[in-house]
């Protein structure tokens, strides 16, 4: 099944179809937009950003382009007004009219029929507003006004503010906007170290006018539907024996009978084949919502399974509130799953320990009962403006997540809650979410006010999403725990516990309770990378007790954040972290020839240009904006000294060739320190750290610069997601070559949840391709059996061992096959994976010109690539702009006279096909080469 904007409308659907109900959405009127920095009107629209609604009128160019990170600063520094023209069509004679926004950014003043209405301070917030009085005052017709405030203007003002919270010297993190822990706004709009300060305000999500006739039904704000077994709790894992319960809850505007019921009816969303049909007990009504319960006793459901783990099952569940006398007062459709998803933070047990795991805690997850290998990718916005982030562009991105064998992404905080329609696509494609709250790298405030703001914030957004099946985790934000207070242990010692005390405040004694009475289907962590914690008793002030340095010697707690941009030590496997989960790693490289293109002058075409190093905010400018010329050549310099240090130097005639060739010399670097780290830390699941999850960072770029991301902005892939989807496979085969000592280990890694059984053949070669006398020393082949969600070593040697005449000339090819189960599949699978070695570094090898060719199939729509002359190394296939999508396999070695046939996904083609023409191949090889 695919998901469609079609079915996301229906399923999303707030509006119930009773009599008495009148909703009109604000998109469909007419909108100007205004600010005395401007100095006339131009069409707005809703939703959008200023930016956008200046952009399309051709006030500035793409926003996006050189150096408009810095030129188009005056926006974000001035305040905007969006006027609508006069609202027809309202109804009279209803009980009453409500203005209802489902996000406003950020800081706003709300003004209906001329009267002050309300003023907004959160981004992430879903406000109503009853505005019948205001309507009845009306003079003419109603026009709506909303005045959006300039964000980085407002904070200062709040920083400056003597009541306002004061933090010790030079612990707060500024990357270009000072003061971003003041707002209820996506940090990272302040600016990132992979991404710009745009800053932008506006009406980011749709807005309506609901309008109420006296006791005839009630509009629908929010759902919160709850999944989960009986007698489950958060941090406890789920009785899989016991029946589902479903906790159905419904925020409203208007009002209910107190004799009110509920019902639900679950429908396959396939066959649409009724699995249930019920009234729920226990109703109740408090305030504005109205909740339900029932014990599903006697119904099995078909379980939703992430993905490579079985299928994703879905069902249509119809919530359908009832008055006393039967009609019909609301009613509202949701998509959803059945399935538990725990992170087990649990002690080791005396069962684990007799199994060989290291003493400690747990930090990994399970789902339906089943520890699992989480594999995948941190997840930033798509786009500094969310209105861009179209459901086609997100369906693409999640597209290349499924085809990259990703079954888990971290939805880091400091961008911003995901729409649901981006969980109604992971939902499908089975990619679990590990959501965070919108905190990140800093210290915020804990007065009453801040608090109150984001206790309503999380209230909305954990019952919006609840019913989703990819849902995976609620942390508290980033780094907190981990960098943040470190960071006031090293720079204020005295004032530590202070600031222990507040965090514990906000994101354990106000955050926690609240995820617990809203969901006792999802796990709560406080930080994104902790030490797990020691205790929890939820009537405790305190209910968590988290672990922090209470670690003991020879135990493994917590997951890993790591960061090492000393490339004379990225291949150096001991300096990895050893823990139990790794949610953090990663380098940064240069996007692509033709992503730069689509922001950048031809005459900037060169690797330290102005624009270009400009564009790079690793290290960020930390507020001195334009004059980040300095903290740029580092991150640049730590790209450029990686290359040197272990691929070939380009050095071409043509200077747009040379700069491509840079280019990709940076994401060669990369993808090989990734996929070292990430075979290391699955070789961790047979290790006694048992190692269960690895999250690279990051799966996708903001916009065109340096950063971390392995799909570029538009959705070209770098080497890094077609090697991550390579190393991603259920069974790999790696070597594991300690430089230092000259050892060599081969081990064979499965994430099946059953034994698998094979052989490895080990292959040298020469580089002209040649067999190697004696295979160098080693065997031809090795059995493996390796078992479940586990590693074996198969074969260890000495570099020194081997009879190489030249270790410059000479690849070791590695070639896996198996036979196994996939997860709840009773068929047996053939499962096969190549790797390869070398015992220099790729700089050092005496490469020789492979002589690749490459050809078009248009009946098979695939190519044909072929190397005729010695061993391709990085076999690299290239399109050109006006396409998008990814090759079937890439960055893999050819041997002379192998031929590989390779298909193209088009997720998007403006060229009418002529791209195929256009398609390029290259190796290693072509690197060194002038031309």
């Amino acid at each position: 099944m695919r998901f469609t904007a079609k079915t996301a409308t229906l399923l999303a659907s707030s509006i119930p179809a009773t009599l008495g109900l009148y909703v009109q959405e604000l998109s469909n009127v007419k909108w100007t937009l205004s600010s005395e920095a401007l100095n006339r009107t131009v069409p707005g629209y809703l939703p959008s950003q200023a930016h956008l609604d200046l952009l399309k009128a051709g006030v500035i160019g793409e926003p996006y382009h050189g150096l408009n990170d810095f030129n188009q600063r005056w926006i974000a520094e001035s305040n905007w007004t969006y006027t609508s023209d006069t609202i027809t069509g309202l109804k009279k004679g209803v009980e009453s009219t409500w203005l209802v926004f489902d996000g406003l950014d950020t800081f706003t003043t709300v003004q209906f029929c001329g009267e002050h209405i309300a003023s907004t301070d959160n981004q992430f917030r879903q406000y109503s507003f009853d505005v019948s009085q205001a309507l009845k005052n009306c003079k003419g017709d109603p026009v709506l006004s909303i005045n959006f405030g300039s964000a980085p203007n407002i904070v200062n003002a709040i920083a400056k503010d003597p009541k306002s919270a004061v933090w010790p010297e030079g612990v707060q993190m500024t990357y270009e906007y000072p003061n971003r822990w003041f707002m209820r706004k996506e940090s990272s709009d302040f600016g990132w170290d992979w991404g710009p300060a745009f800053a932008p305000a506006g009406p980011w999500k749709p807005a309506y006018i609901v309008q109420l006739e006296k006791a005839k039904g009630v509009y629908v704000l929010n759902t919160d539907l709850d999944l989960y077994r009986k007698g489950q709790i958060n941090h406890l894992p789920a009785d899989q024996s016991q029946p589902w319960v479903v906790n159905a809850s419904i925020d409203f505007l208007g009002t209910l009978p107190h004799d009110s019921s509920m019902s639900i009816e679950f429908r396959d969303f396939e066959t649409g084949e009724v699995l249930t049909s019920r009234a729920l007990n226990n109703v109740t009504v408090s305030g504005n919502s109205i909740t339900g319960t029932t014990v599903l006793d006697g119904v099995s459901p078909k379980l939703w399974w992430p993905l490579g783990l079985g299928d994703q099952n879905l069902y249509n569940v119809t919530v359908t509130v009832t008055g006393g006398q039967k009609q019909t007062l609301a009613q509202v459709t949701k998509r959803t799953g059945f399935r538990t998803i725990f992170l087990n933070q649990r002690n080791i047990t005396e069962a684990q320990l007799a199994q060989g795991i290291a003493p400690g805690a747990n930090w990994h997850f399970e789902v339906n009962g089943h520890e699992f290998y989480a594999k995948g990718s941190n997840l930033i916005p798509p786009d500094v403006f969310w209105p861009r982030a179209t459901e086609d562009k997100m369906a693409r991105l999640f597209d290349a997540v499924v085809a990259g064998n990703q079954n888990m992404l971290r939805v880091w905080s400091s961008g911003a809650y995901l729409h649901d329609f981006i969980y109604d696509l992971a939902d499908e494609r089975g990619i679990l979410l590990w959501s965070e709250f919108q905190f990140s790298d800093a210290l915020y405030p804990v007065d009453d006010v801040f608090l109150d703001n984001v206790a309503a914030e999380i209230l909305y957004n954990v019952r919006r999403v609840n019913h989703h099946p990819s849902l995976a985790l609620w942390a508290g934000g980033n780094e907190i725990e981990s960098l943040m207070l470190p960071i006031v242990k090293s720079k204020a010692p005295e004032q530590y516990e202070k600031y222990v005390g507040e965090y514990e405040k906000l994101y354990v004694s106000l955050i926690l309770p609240l995820v617990y009475e809203n969901t006792r289907s999802i796990t709560y962590s406080p930080s994104s990378t902790t030490e797990g914690y020691l205790d929890i008793d939820l009537s405790d002030p305190v209910p968590m007790k988290e672990r922090y340095h209470n670690l003991t010697a020879g135990s493994y707690y917590g997951d890993t954040d790591f960061y090492n941009y000393d490339s004379s030590v990225s291949f150096n496997s001991h300096v990895y972290p050893v823990g139990r989960f790794a949610n953090e790693f990663g380098y940064h490289s240069m996007p692509s020839l033709q992503t730069w293109q689509q922001a950048v002058e031809p005459k900037d075409l060169h690797f330290n240009s102005s624009t270009v190093m400009l564009r790079n905010h690793h290290y960020p400018a930390g507020g001195t904006f334009t004059d980040n010329y300095h903290n740029t050549s580092l991150g640049m310099g730590e790209m450029t000294i990686a290359v040197q240090r272990y691929y070939p130097i380009p050095d071409k005639l043509d200077t747009v060739a040379n700069f491509s060739a840079w280019c990709h010399a940076t994401q060669l670097f990369q993808a090989d320190m990734y996929k070292s780290e990430i075979q290391f830390y699955r070789r961790g699941s047979g290790m006694p750290e048992r190692q269960l999850g690895s999250l690279y960072w990051q799966l996708e770029d903001i916009w065109q610069a340096p950063s971390w991301a392995g799909i570029e902005y538009g959705g070209r892939w770098k080497v890094l997601h077609y090697v991550a989807r390579d190393i991603y496979q259920p069974v790999i085969a790696s070597p594991f070559w300690n430089y230092t000592t000259g050892d060599l280990e081969l081990y064979v890694t499965s994430d099946l949840w059953e034994s698998t059984t094979g052989k490895v053949n080990l292959t040298w070669l020469d580089l002209s391709g040649r067999p190697i006398p004696n295979n160098a020393g080693t065997p031809g082949s090795v059995p493996f059996s390796v078992g479940a969600l586990n590693t074996t070593k198969i074969y260890g040697t000495s570099i020194g061992n081997l009879t190489l005449s030249d270790p410059k000339d000479a690849v070791l090819i590695l070639s896996l096959s198996g036979e196994g189960y996939l997860p709840n599949s009773d068929e047996k699978t053939t499962f096969t994976h190549k790797n390869h070695f070398t015992s220099v570094w790729p700089k050092d090898l005496s490469l020789v010109d492979p002589k690749l060719e490459i050809s078009y199939n248009a009946q098979s729509k695939k190519f044909t690539v072929e190397a005729k002359s010695g061993v391709s190394l990085y076999t690299w296939l290239d399109y050109p702009a006006g396409v998008v999508g990814y090759f079937d396999e890439n960055a893999f070695v050819l041997l002379p006279g192998q031929k590989k046939e390779i298909g193209f996904e088009v997720q998007e083609d403006n060229t009418d096909g002529k791209w195929v023409r256009e398609v390029t191949v290259q190796s290693l090889w072509n690197q060194t080469i002038e031309n």
